[in-house]
């Protein structure tokens, strides 16, 4: 572990609520009328939170405001975060050791705030990070690099010295358009997507921590 910082996405990376996000989506939709399947949401993973809502709505023919659609999902999303979300394989791990290294850590998600907290608080990790970038801290979603260079600049670090965990093609172009070094981590819901421009591909943090 030779870098000075780290800097981890959070849906599907450090918490296994990739699949919960998609649950959530599709018992939405139905409780809107339509009969909604949670698999598709791997075709919109990693995209913004407005482009996913829309695709479901469009796919399955329904036209809430997205306020009635944000509502109906946090009650969902909430309730499946509390009794069924864990964390990756070694993520806990690899976290507590590079904390015992004085490593600087970054949380940087494309999710909202209130999903962020409930997420990490879930987990345990509320103090680990020294900072947290959200959605509302941004305007341009990954793959723009801005959501990192903001990580970077608020912890000081140079982007060479940094190294990215990310699972999503937008999250790994947003890492390296940062100029920073980028390990994908390999679940169910991204198989579809291309992850072959991370320097690394993993299926667990357990992997990198046996390196």
């Amino acid at each position: 572990m030779n870098f000075d910082a780290y800097l981890f996405d959070m849906d599907g990376t450090l918490a296994t609520n990739e699949r919960l996000k998609g649950e959530a989506l599709a018992k939405t939709c139905n409780a809107l009328g339509a009969e909604a399947s949670s698999s598709l949401y791997k075709s919109v993973m990693g995209h913004s939170w407005e482009f996913v809502r829309q695709h479901f709505c469009d796919t399955y023919g329904i036209s809430p405001t997205p306020e009635k659609f944000d509502t109906e999902f946090k009650v969902f999303y909430k309730n499946l975060l509390i009794n069924d979300l864990e964390s990756t394989a070694g993520a806990t791990k690899i976290i507590h050791s590079l904390k015992y290294e004085n490593k600087k850590l970054g949380l940087v998600s494309s999710a909202y705030r209130w999903m962020v907290d409930m997420t990490i608080a879930t987990l345990g990790f509320t103090d680990q990070f020294d900072v947290i970038i959200s959605q509302e801290n941004v305007k341009e979603h990954k793959p723009h690099p801005e959501a990192y260079l903001l990580a970077l600049k608020k912890l000081k670090t140079r982007a060479d010295r940094t190294l990215i965990f990310e699972d999503s093609e937008s999250g790994i172009k947003a890492g390296i358009n940062a100029g920073c070094h980028v390990v994908a981590i390999q679940h169910e819901f991204n198989v579809n997507q291309n992850l072959k421009m991370a320097a690394r591909i993993i299926s667990s943090f357990d992997e990198f921590i046996l390196d």
